[in-house]
């Protein structure tokens, strides 16, 4: 069985540990300066730290083996964790950075000396990009000609992608920060730093309404992607002793375990050996081609 392997935990382990010491480093700027983006910032990498521990979460409950009560096992665990991921990203650091930008926007505060934010941010920056390179070095593979939007939006590991996801917002938020910062400084202007905070809101949002909505694909019974079944299909015609069979039925139960179901139809006056035959081939040739296919059912409805 195919689950999320040991080695798509180190991307979250980076991310956890750079959130930690990022978080007690912004909180600290924020009590120098009084900035609500760095109060905004704070609660992001919060957030993004408790969200790296409910993704190991679900790595490990998906390892679990298949009992009478899950006789599929809990592969289906990363999907619904990563699905509370993108909650808490909305709720917790959404809402709360839409909470500090209004609130100080309503009664501003003059911004003091932006110092130690400089110096946060910067840190943060190069401490948030090395776990965006080590998530990305980790990132499946591409096909040649394949963007990496495109390649997340076809992966089936939301360990992988969210926090690939998690780390380039996180990105985009510290130059948010730092520019609500420096010209609300420049210009004396507290407004600028309280419309920084909105605009980390809206970056968290979007972010977690994308991660909710891979989520709920895949826990709804996603099939296997086009080019998998494209593949089976020419596996199938190949086999000479069968006459048709209709679209396979596929599903994820986890990134890497796929349910395939086959209901086909076999030519005129094969024995029941040679049936027995021609479907062992028929899985044995589309297990080697996709390890991902833990199980495979075949149906012969009719045989002529």
């Amino acid at each position: 069985m195919g689950n999320p392997s040991s080695s798509s935990k180190w991307p979250i382990y980076g991310a956890i540990a750079a959130n930690v010491a990022i978080a007690i480093s912004k909180f600290f700027a924020a009590s120098m300066t009084g900035s609500s983006a760095m109060i905004s910032e704070g609660i992001h990498s919060l957030v993004d730290t408790g969200n790296g521990f409910l993704l190991l979460l679900g790595i490990k409950k998906s390892q679990k083996p298949p009992t009478e009560a899950h006789p599929f096992g809990q592969g289906k665990a990363v999907y619904f964790y990563t699905l509370i991921v993108a909650v808490l990203i909305f709720a917790i650091g959404g809402g709360m950075s839409f909470y500090e930008g209004i609130a100080h926007l309503r009664e501003p505060q003059p911004l003091r000396d932006p110092f130690w934010n400089y110096i946060v941010l910067s840190l943060a920056m190069v401490f948030e990009g090395s776990a965006l390179y080590v998530a990305i070095r980790h990132f499946p593979k591409r096909k040649p000609g394949v963007s990496m939007w495109q390649a997340i939006k076809r992966s089936k590991d939301p360990t992988s992608f969210a926090v690939i996801l998690e780390d380039t917002a996180a990105l985009l938020g510290l130059v948010i920060a730092l520019a609500g910062v420096f010209f609300g400084h420049l210009f004396n202007n507290p407004y600028l730093d309280g419309s920084a905070s909105l605009a980390i809101g809206v970056l968290l949002s979007l972010t977690a309404v994308f991660l909710a909505s891979e989520s709920k694909g895949l826990l709804l019974s996603e099939s296997a992607s086009v080019s998998t079944l494209t593949s089976i299909n020419q596996l199938i015609e190949e086999e000479k002793d069968i006459f048709k069979s209709s679209l396979p039925l596929t599903m994820h139960l986890g990134p890497q375990d796929i349910l395939l179901v086959l209901d086909v139809q076999f030519k005129e006056g094969l024995t029941a050996v040679q049936v027995a035959h021609t479907i062992a081939n028929l899985e044995k040739r589309i297990k080697e081609k996709h390890p991902e296919i833990d199980r495979i059912y075949v149906e012969a409805r009719s045989l002529l």
